[in-house]
């Protein structure tokens, strides 16, 4: 029984391809899409050193371009802000008086209780506040 070598590349994608469903690595996908570029080589002719180069080559240039954005995004570091995270930094305009007591300002379009950063502070109606922090459903002005 003589296998084809294409067929030997195939298996090899195949089984790469297993654990890295089984274990989310993604550089196991990177190999095996190189096993996949060799194995279409392989299907057309080139010898066993063309099979090689175009895998190693295919893997390496896999690895190099998306292992660093695969890892930026298991970091979670997708470069915008969501949630209340997005809200710090912005600036608001005071709606009723904002001191130690509490108050409210107008955030992003909606209503918001406040309090000042420094409990000596009070922030006047109309003026502009930066949101420093949010605790809870406050927002932490100054």
């Amino acid at each position: 029984m003589d296998i084809d070598a294409w067929v030997w590349w195939l298996i090899v994608a195949v089984g790469l391809g297993i654990p890295l469903v089984l274990t989310a690595m993604p550089e196991l996908g990177m190999f095996a899409v190189g096993a996949l570029a060799a194995s279409v080589v392989a299907a057309l002719g080139g010898g066993i050193v063309a099979q090689v180069l175009v895998f190693v080559g295919v893997s390496v240039a896999l690895l190099v371009v998306v292992r660093p954005i695969a890892a930026r995004h298991r970091a979670g570091q997708t470069g915008h802000a969501s949630g209340i995270d997005a809200l710090k930094g912005r600036q608001a305009v005071v709606l009723e008086r904002v001191s130690a007591a509490g108050g409210r300002i107008k955030l992003a379009g909606e209503v918001w209780s406040a309090r000042p950063l420094d409990e000596e502070q009070v922030h006047e109606p109309g003026s502009q506040v930066d949101v420093v922090d949010i605790d809870g459903a406050t927002a932490v002005v100054m």
